[in-house]
């Protein structure tokens, strides 16, 4: 088993979850040093980690590890300041954070949102010399100027002095910034912007040409606040934080037989040998369709001979990057990849017309790309869509929600949001509610934040980034939301119902309509735990059921365990798609053995 300890008190995270050895760790932006020890195979070296906007290991529930900038930890130093920006109306549409690193440069990060009068693209972002907004933008006065620079805080020598680069919008008027720059100090010294009459922060109409001077070029002044010295606060407790991933072993009969089920039910392989199998969903013929998003296609899976084990695949579709969610409604077929989803009607007996483009535009993938769609009892389609890090202030606000769409791919709208990765969801099947099980943010310590099952509600605001669990703040997000402190948006969230053990990352999830089981599983619902990799003790990497009692859930259970092997060191199978068939047996895919087995009932 490689592991890896990472020891900081801002949660300064690296990512290593496949590396045999101890490497330096990039810096993703510049910032303030923190040392991390880490622990790899008995070799324990000392590195820094230069990102005080925190370079985060983020696993993206493929099998891989990246590097993300989450701009979300909290910059070590011995003060800090805020401003509350507003626009030229006098509307509250962002916040802006300074903290002084204990490198002596100042980490400066914004979050802006709804600002209409910004223009997609660019626009200067500048510190000007007066503490005031009011009467107007004009009174913040001229550029900041600690060291007779013209008016720019990084590089006083070059053109333009080195004013800060440009904050970009999107077209909804939303951005999330950070730069940092030794120009400027809190505290005390004469190079502070929080001394005399203070300062204040503006962004421009235009984009700053980073060339000319002194003007810039950036027009005129479109949102202001006032930096003030932001009130004291305990940093939050140090937190230990593992990557840890077991070693792959082949997949064997003998190793398949030493899976456990409850007493009656039976698990055989359907079929081996099938790579990076994801989602799956049944034809009315009882073909069944596999995404496998590693290979980027689709197969078709079909048991001509009723032995209980399908004949060799065939390939229907190609070229779909990273395909994950499958559905198949009145003979059409729907295929989402990261981007766009995609129809096609059926072919009887295993085959699939030309793809068309359903909807498209979808929000880039980031470190959640796995898109999970499924028709309501409203008729309309609801499509996930994760979270672009591992916690941020999104810019985009279609993620971490959960689309609603019209049935002809005409409209969208967001139905519930704050959901960092609710990858499986479904309706219960007597009282038509939505339940979705919600991943818990990474690098948080090895038994938080939990995995949250939630009942999904239209409107609903289940908290991530900023809170997880019964409405907890989450500590170690140094940005607010807009308008609020992160306790006022807390509490203001929907808990979730259930939680689960933190890192054992739930994919599948589907309720029992079949008639096989017996009758007290019966509009229970069962979760694809996929398993951790974040925490030192490896969890999941199982399928639990969910217990519902007079429709609402009451408590978790195993149901399928045994992939993972000799005392949590090492793995044959990860678990990825459930799927009931029209015979009341169940299917799991193995994304990581490349198995989907087969779960059958037969009273004892």
């Amino acid at each position: 088993m490689r592991y890896l300890v990472v020891t900081a008190g801002c949660l300064a995270c690296i990512a290593l979850a496949s590396i045999m050895s101890v490497q330096p760790v990039a810096s993703a932006t510049s910032g303030a040093p923190a040392i991390a020890n880490i622990k790899a195979q008995a070799v324990t070296t000392t590195v820094p980690i230069t990102s005080a906007s925190a370079t985060t290991a983020t696993g993206d529930m493929t099998g891989t590890t990246s590097m993300t900038d989450t701009t979300g930890i909290t910059a070590t130093g011995p003060m800090s300041a805020e401003a509350q920006l507003k626009d030229a109306q006098g509307n509250d549409i962002g916040t802006a954070t300074f903290s002084q690193t204990s490198a002596g440069s100042v980490l400066i990060q914004v979050s802006v949102s709804g600002l209409i009068s910004a223009t997609a693209g660019e626009h200067g972002i500048h510190i000007h010399q007066v503490g005031k907004c009011t009467p107007d933008f004009q009174a913040a006065g001229e550029h900041y100027n600690p060291m007779m620079a013209k008016h720019g805080l990084q590089n006083p020598k070059g053109a333009h002095a080195g004013d800060l680069p440009n904050i970009t919008f999107d077209t909804n008027g939303n951005a999330t910034y950070t730069a940092t720059t030794t120009m400027i100090t809190l505290g005390n010294s004469p190079t502070s912007i929080l001394v005399a009459d203070g300062s204040a922060i503006v962004i421009h109409a235009k984009a700053d040409d980073q060339k000319s001077d002194p003007s810039g070029k950036s027009d005129g002044r479109i949102a202001c606040g006032v930096i003030a010295a932001a009130p004291a606060s305990e940093p939050p407790p140090p937190i230990e934080g593992y990557a840890v991933q077991p070693e792959q072993r082949a997949v064997t009969p003998a190793r398949m037989a030493q899976l456990k089920v409850p007493a009656g039910f039976t698990v055989k392989p359907f079929a081996t040998d099938l790579a990076n199998v994801r989602m799956m969903a049944q034809a009315a013929d009882g073909t069944i369709y596999v995404t496998r998003r590693a290979q980027g296609d689709v197969l078709a899976l079909r048991d001509e001979n009723n032995d209980g084990m399908a004949e060799a695949p065939i390939t229907v579709t190609t070229g779909l990057t990273s395909v994950h969610g499958i559905l198949i409604q009145d003979d059409q077929l729907y295929l989402a990849t990261p981007t766009t989803i995609y129809v096609s009607s059926l072919i009887t007996g295993g085959g699939i017309g030309d793809l068309q483009v359903f909807l498209g535009q979808l929000p880039d993938g980031g470190q959640h790309g796995n898109r999970t769609l499924a028709f309501g009892p409203d008729g309309l389609l609801y499509v996930t869509v994760g979270s672009s890090c591992n916690s941020c202030s999104e810019t985009n606000k279609e993620h971490a929600t959960i689309l609603q769409v019209q049935p002809d791919g005409s409209s969208r709208t967001i139905f519930a949001k704050g959901l960092r990765n609710t990858m499986g969801f479904g309706w219960h099947p007597t009282t038509g509610e939505m339940w979705g099980m919600d991943h818990g943010s990474d690098w948080r310590g090895n038994d938080q934040p939990p995995e949250e099952l939630n009942q999904l509600k239209q409107g609903a605001n289940y908290g991530w980034p900023y809170c997880f669990g019964d409405k907890k703040v989450d500590q170690y997000l140094s940005s607010p939301p807009v308008g609020l402190t992160k306790a006022e948006f807390c509490a203001q969230s929907t808990a979730p119902t259930l939680t689960y053990q933190a890192h054992s990352a739930p994919i599948g999830m589907v309720f029992y309509t079949g008639t096989v089981f017996p009758r007290d599983y019966q509009n229970d619902a069962f979760v694809a735990m996929r398993g951790s990799w974040n925490r030192e003790q490896p969890t999941g990497y199982k399928v639990v059921r969910i217990h519902f009692a007079n429709g609402k859930p009451v408590s978790f259970s195993d149901f399928l365990t045994g992939f993972l092997i000799e005392n949590g060191k090492a793995i044959f199978g990860r678990p990825a798609g459930l799927l009931v068939l029209q015979d009341g047996s169940m299917l799991l895919s193995d994304d990581t053995g490349g198995v989907i087995y087969r779960i059958t009932y037969a009273a004892p």
